[in-house]
């Protein structure tokens, strides 16, 4: 038995609604040829979303040809706004997201030992977006929000966040009965491959991996075009992989993981730094170090090892076109990035199969585990827009 007519007509619309909230303006004869519908299915779906506020019409800035420009069909920011949480070991970002990808607004505000506490966290969050959206002046109508732990989807119950100290805590429950609206909870570096791959560095890629570093190590990957999740959620502990058995403790229990090698923490004995100097000390350094290749070399080396050795392994198991570094990542010089793509084409079987895995920083630099979050909350939003 075929669906319904009005179940074709809302699944046509949530199509061209998500092409247009991804991909941007468009015009009606691209949609209809990217989505393979006729122009007069197009023309009844444009008009009922302009209709209801959801997408404009408006003649492009730059005009090629002559006769009568095209119209471009435009995503109204206004017309759908989520809530994006990123709460960070030393930081939580939000920031108010339109339909089509905008950030409307964003705040910010540093952690210390009392505030990491989750009482403390939810609380200021639901502060700052209350009086964040009120000042935009907009409705929000779904929330996303990224951690750096072990998350069950299903109902946002952070099971483990070690560097922020939280066990079991019912994080999206809690968002939710407060803000009386969906919010779903996901994992930091999964949300990260999320947004590159939908916004970033991966996009256009069906298989990638994204890798991030904070004061620990994470993996989001992207498997033939969609997220891998794994069972309830719980997926992407790249950091935990063991790559060096006569390594440092980790508190996860074992020894030798690959976040004590390459995490924020290595990096900084690496420079040469104190263990917990602030980010920007660690960047400026980096930034210093880029002008000097050989000194790189020198003084990175055992720090290049490392993140060599996981990236082969990472390589070898899930076999992506693209590695995408992010945060700390994207700080490190070009010319060690240039070094470990090299190496990790050399030493990788399956990167040679391949033809070469790319490796590349990311393109949204901070942005990537926010506007992760975001498009987490307008999953199911297109649907009902």
């Amino acid at each position: 038995m075929g669906a319904r007519p009005d179940e074709v007509r809302r699944h046509n619309r949530t199509v061209l609604l998500r092409r247009l909230h991804v991909g941007g303006p468009c015009t009606r004869a691209s949609l209809a040829a990217e989505l393979g519908l006729n122009r007069s299915t197009i023309k009844a779906l444009v008009d009922g979303l302009a209709e209801s506020g959801v997408v404009e019409e408006r003649v492009p800035r730059q005009r090629s040809g002559a006769g009568r420009p095209s119209l471009l069909v435009l995503p109204q920011a206004h017309a759908a706004v989520v809530l994006a949480v990123d709460v960070r070991v030393d930081q939580v970002a939000i920031a108010l997201v339109g339909l089509g990808g905008e950030i409307l607004g964003r705040n910010s505000w540093n952690l210390r030992v009392r505030t990491r506490e989750p009482e403390e966290v939810v609380t200021h969050v639901v502060d700052s977006a209350i009086v964040l959206a009120a000042d935009i002046g907009v409705t929000m109508v779904a929330g996303g929000v990224s951690v750096p732990g072990v998350v069950r989807r299903s109902d946002g119950l952070v099971h483990e966040a070690p560097n922020l100290h939280w066990t079991d805590v019912p994080l999206g429950d809690r968002l939710m009965s407060v803000f009386d609206m969906p919010v779903v909870v996901g994992n930091d570096a999964e949300l990260g491959a999320l947004a590159e791959h939908l916004r970033g560095a991966a996009r256009g890629s069906s298989d990638a991996v994204y890798v991030s570093a904070d004061v620990g190590v994470g993996g989001g990957v992207i498997s033939d075009g969609s997220a891998l999740r794994g069972t309830a959620g719980y997926v992407g502990e790249l950091g935990h992989m063991m790559v060096n058995p006569a390594g440092r403790p980790c508190y996860c229990g074992s020894r030798g993981c690959w976040e004590t090698e390459v995490g924020e923490p290595a990096l900084c004995r690496a420079l040469g730094l104190r263990e917990g100097a602030p980010r920007g000390a660690v960047v400026a350094e980096l930034r210093s170090l880029a002008e000097s290749p050989e000194e790189v070399r020198e003084r990175l080396a055992v720090f290049t090892e490392w993140l060599t050795v996981g990236l082969v392994n990472v390589v070898n198991v899930l076999g992506p076109e693209l590695v995408v570094l992010g945060d700390l990542f994207t700080a490190l010089p070009a010319s060690l990035i240039s070094d470990v793509a090299q190496e990790v084409r050399r030493r990788s079987l399956v990167s040679r199969a391949v033809g070469g895995t790319r490796i590349e920083a990311s393109t949204l630099g901070g942005d990537s585990t926010l506007l992760g979050a975001a498009e987490l909350a307008f999953e199911p939003v297109l649907d009902a827009v």
